[in-house]
């Protein structure tokens, strides 16, 4: 069969399912590997590759052919690929992981994000690009038109990719799903090749059969978390812009943007302090002159989460009137619904932090924190002199910036020496406090020379019984004042993501031989790295 109009079809929806497979893989990996363009660099280079490689392939093989049977049963091997992804693309990525963890923990974000989307996307994608020259071959009928044959197949094409480029994000993945989005793509793919084989009265039945299957997996919930290993998750899902997990154990509910790493926000059941950053960056008002815990304070929170500094900024300064900017409104919604934010603790806003800096929403404040950096996923444009000194333009005299760098390696200092040097550009005073037993780096900034001064006569006057009493003190003892500005991440200028990189690398090393040794004292096997892991 060479139906033109089949041609054209094909061409259109092989283009479609190339581009949603992109964007679908970003989101594949996220959980796992994040968002940097990093990430983004090694999938579209590997997918740019697989495709030129199919254009080849595509090519030569369909000099050798007087019909489209070999293009559609590629085609077919393609969408019964992408439809096990999901199934199985997990546990491939899991394993990844744990290999290079034991045997090349370095570079492990780069290599093993290399390796997953080599084995996990390139066969599809290479079949994929063998589409378009394969179908010219054949669509052309004569010279007199071939170069009008050719135009319009790899226009529909790159009309299909474009398409392909708004439907799984706009669409499939916030209401379905990354996977189930794998499989749609797969079924689109999947009734191509049955409607062909049908027409020409030949293994049709074997196309038919894995179209129900397919329609079987899309209908029907799927059991696909990313963290299979878990039994305490309350919610797992994706949002316009994140992996989002929300687990629970005794003593907390905590949000997670990460399958295994990384922790967001967290809620404590038992009022406790939180044991993690929060309790510090809660010193952030005391910097202010004549504070105290009764006094009215205006907090901004860009990159609010689920809420925890909210809450723990009513909690111990119970006049405190707080804005909260969080782009991703799943997590705000998350926020009420498991982590118990109320109306009184926190005006959210639905925007971007730069963004809202400019519209007519944000106000002066009093305290400002900084709380979008998730590991190496820096947003850059969150990260620049003309950021920090846009965020200047909202303190309220003697007001306080605040933020959380959780990049801190003993043998690479570079991320944060550039965050705090570029915060050191437009501020006055910038003092670190390095958290005991963490890679977390407390940076409070303010145009009050004397606001070092303010935090030690403002802390000396803290009850003894205050929960705050030792953090207070501890960050008394241990702050440092951070005086150069010779490194500044810009607007034009800011490698973020290289720089966090290396340092990550660093982490991870030094985990690794202290999940080895773990390791070998359990007597476990993967479960038990997996368990280490996930602490």
């Amino acid at each position: 069969m060479k139906s033109k109009n089949f041609i054209y079809l094909t061409s259109f929806f092989c283009g479609m399912t190339d581009m949603a497979i992109e964007l679908s893989a970003s989101r594949f990996l996220a959980p796992t590997f994040g968002t940097s363009s990093i990430i983004w660099t090694i999938i579209i280079g590997i997918i740019m590759i697989s495709m030129s490689i199919g254009n080849v392939i595509g090519g030569r093989l369909a000099d050798k052919q007087d019909n489209l049977d070999k293009l559609y049963s590629f085609i077919w091997i393609a969408a019964v690929w992408i439809a096990v992804i999901p199934l199985i693309g997990k546990y491939i990525v899991i394993f990844v992981v744990f290999v290079l963890m034991m045997i090349l923990p370095s570079n492990l974000l780069t290599i093993g994000s290399t390796i997953c989307c080599l084995v996990i996307f390139s066969l599809p994608l290479t079949i994929l690009g063998m589409a378009s020259p394969y179908l010219v071959k054949m669509g052309v009928n004569n010279l007199e038109n071939s170069g009008k044959t050719t135009g319009e197949i790899y226009a529909l094409s790159t009309i299909g990719s474009i398409i392909g480029t708004f439907i799984p994000t706009f669409l499939t993945i916030p209401i379905i799903g990354t996977s189930k989005t794998f499989l749609v793509f797969s079924l689109i793919l999947n009734l191509i090749c049955f409607y062909y084989f049908f027409i020409i009265r030949t293994r049709y039945i074997s196309n038919a059969v894995t179209s129900i299957i397919v329609i079987a997996l899309v209908i029907f919930p799927l059991k696909d978390s990313y963290a299979f290993w878990k039994n305490n998750i309350l919610y797992e899902g994706e949002s316009l812009y994140n992996y989002l997990q929300v687990s629970e154990d005794n003593d907390s509910v905590v949000l997670s943007t990460n399958v295994a790493f990384g922790v967001q926000s967290i809620y404590n059941k038992n009022q406790d302090l939180t044991g993690m950053y929060y309790d510090y960056v809660l010193m952030a008002p005391l910097f202010i002159k004549n504070m105290n815990f009764l006094k009215p304070i205006d907090t901004l929170i860009l990159g609010f989460g689920t809420g925890t500094f909210a809450k723990e900024s009513k909690r111990f300064f119970p006049n405190t009137k707080t804005d909260g900017v969080e782009i991703d409104q799943k997590i705000a919604d998350l926020s009420k619904k498991y982590f118990g934010v109320k109306d009184d603790e926190a005006k959210i806003y639905i925007n971007d932090g730069r963004t809202f800096l400019y519209s007519s929403d944000a106000k002066k404040y009093d305290v400002i924190m900084v709380d979008a950096y998730r590991d190496i996923t820096i947003p850059f444009q969150m990260s620049t002199k003309e950021f920090f000194a846009e965020v200047k333009k909202h303190l309220k005299p003697g007001g306080v910036i605040v933020m959380n760098i959780n990049m801190r390696s003993s043998k690479n200092t570079e991320i944060n020496d550039y965050l705090c040097e570029t915060i050191k550009s437009v501020m006055n005073k910038v003092y670190t406090c390095d958290m005991k037993d963490s890679y977390n780096t407390i940076v409070f900034a303010s145009d009050d020379k004397n606001c070092r001064e303010n935090y030690i006569k403002n802390t000396n006057e803290i009850d003894s019984a205050n929960l705050l009493k030792n953090t207070s003190s501890y960050v008394s003892k241990n702050i440092n004042e951070v005086t150069k500005s010779n490194h500044v991440f810009t607007d034009e200028v800011a490698p973020v993501e290289i720089l966090g990189e290396k340092v990550l690398d660093d982490i991870v090393s030094s985990e690794v031989l202290s999940f080895k040794q773990e390791l070998k004292n359990s007597g476990k096997g993967f479960s038990g790295i997996l368990d280490m892991i996930s602490k």
